[in-house]
C-alpha cells in the first residue's frame, strides 16, 4: 500500500473528525476514485481507517479497536462476493451482446418475401417472445403457385436458431414452388434427422397454393393444424393432416390433402404461441380466437394478423409467453 496514500487518507480523517464539513466530506468522496484506480479492496481500506484513527484518537477503548477487526473480516467476504457479483454482470453483458448478434445474423439470415398474387391476399406476422425466434416462416413462389413453410422448434435460443439454419438450407434446396408438401417434407426431414441433437424436434406444415385451380394443397408434421373459414357457411374447420413431427425418424410417410378456395375464403396458419396464447383465467379457448379473426373477415390479410396478434397480446395482459406467427392465405 503506497505511503503517500495512507498518508492523504489520515489528513482526511483528521480534518473530518475536526471540522465535519461538506468540503471534508466531498475530499473523502474524491479519494474514493484512486481506491478503483489502485485497486485496493475494502478490508484494507478499514484497515487504514484503524490504523490513520488510532493515531488520531489512540485513547478509544480496546472494545472500539476489536469492532473494526470484525468490519474487517466482513469486508474480506463482501469484497469476494461483490467481485463475483460484478463477474457475473460482465458475464451476462456479454452474452447479452452475443444473443442481440446471433439474433440479427438470424433475422437476416431466416429473411422470407411476402409474395404478390393477383387473387391472394397474403398477411404475415412473426414476433419472437425473446431475442431467438424459435418459429420460421419461408415462402416459395413463381408465376402460378406460391408455398408457405411454417414451422416451430420445440426449444429456445441458439440451439432454435440453429435448427432453423438447417430447414432454410432443405427449402433452398428444393426445385421450386410447385413441389408437393409431402416431398418438401420429407426431404426437411431427412436434414432435421441427420444434422439436428436427438433432443430437438420441429413441428412444420407447408401448404402449396395453386393459382390455376384456386387449389389449396397441405401436409403436417406434427404441426398446429390450420384454420380454414369458408365465406359460404360462415364457419371454421381444423386442416388436419397426420404426420410424425421433423427428425425422429428418416422415414416417414406424411398425409397430403387438398381443397378448393372461393372467393371470401382463407386459410389461417399458426405456431403453439398463438393457440396456447394464456390469460390470467386459463389457456384462451380456440373459439376465441376464431371469434377475434371473423370480426376482421373483411379487412386484408395483413390487417388481419396484426389484429389478432395485438388482441391477444391484450388478452395476455401484454406478456408474450411464447413466439408469435401467423399467416393468413385470403382468396380475393
Amino acid at each position: 500500500m503506497p505511503q503517500e496514500f495512507k498518508k492523504q487518507y489520515k489528513e482526511i480523517l483528521e480534518k473530518y473528525i475536526l471540522r465535519q464539513t461538506e468540503h471534508n466530506l466531498y475530499e473523502g468522496q474524491n479519494i474514493s476514485r484512486q481506491l478503483i484506480q489502485k485497486n485496493i479492496s475494502p478490508e484494507e481500506v478499514i484497515s487504514i481507517h484503524k490504523a490513520s484513527l488510532e493515531e488520531i484518537m489512540s485513547d478509544l477503548p480496546e472494545e472500539v479497536w476489536h469492532s473494526f477487526d470484525l468490519l474487517i473480516e466482513v469486508m474480506v467476504r463482501y469484497g469476494l462476493a461483490l467481485k463475483e457479483h460484478q463477474t457475473l454482470i460482465q458475464k451476462q453483458q456479454n452474452i447479452k451482446m452475443e444473443m442481440e448478434l446471433a439474433a440479427n445474423v438470424q433475422q437476416t439470415l431466416l429473411k422470407t418475401k411476402v409474395p404478390n398474387l393477383v387473387d391472394l391476399d397474403i398477411g404475415m406476422i412473426s414476433v419472437p417472445a425473446k431475442e431467438m425466434n424459435g418459429d420460421y416462416t419461408h415462402f416459395l413462389h413463381d408465376s402460378t403457385h406460391v408455398g408457405i413453410a411454417v414451422a416451430d422448434v420445440i426449444g429456445k435460443g441458439i440451439p432454435a436458431a440453429l435448427c432453423m439454419s438447417m430447414i432454410k438450407y432443405g427449402m433452398d434446396s428444393l426445385d421450386g414452388a410447385e413441389t408437393n408438401p409431402v416431398i418438401v417434407l420429407d426431404v426437411i426431414n431427412r436434414i432435421v434427422e441427420k444434422s439436428v441433437s436427438d433432443s430437438m424436434f420441429i413441428s412444420m406444415f407447408y401448404g402449396k397454393y395453386d393459382t390455376s385451380k384456386s387449389e389449396f394443397t397441405y401436409a403436417s408434421a406434427g404441426h398446429e393444424p390450420p384454420l380454414f373459414y369458408c365465406s359460404e357457411s360462415s364457419s371454421f374447420s381444423e386442416l388436419q393432416a397426420k404426420g410424425l413431427l421433423l427428425g425422429v425418424i428418416p422415414n416417414v410417410k406424411y398425409e397430403q390433402h387438398s381443397i378448393a378456395l372461393k372467393k371470401g375464403d382463407f386459410v389461417v396458419m399458426m405456431t403453439d404461441g398463438v393457440t396456447e396464447c394464456r390469460s390470467k383465467e386459463g389457456f384462451i379457448e380456440q373459439q376465441t380466437i376464431m371469434d377475434i379473426i371473423e370480426n376482421v373477415k373483411d379487412q386484408c390479410a395483413q390487417e388481419m394478423v396484426e389484429y389478432v396478434f395485438h388482441k391477444l397480446e391484450e388478452l395476455q395482459d401484454f406478456e408474450q409467453r411464447d413466439d408469435f406467427t401467423l399467416v393468413i392465405f385470403k382468396k380475393v
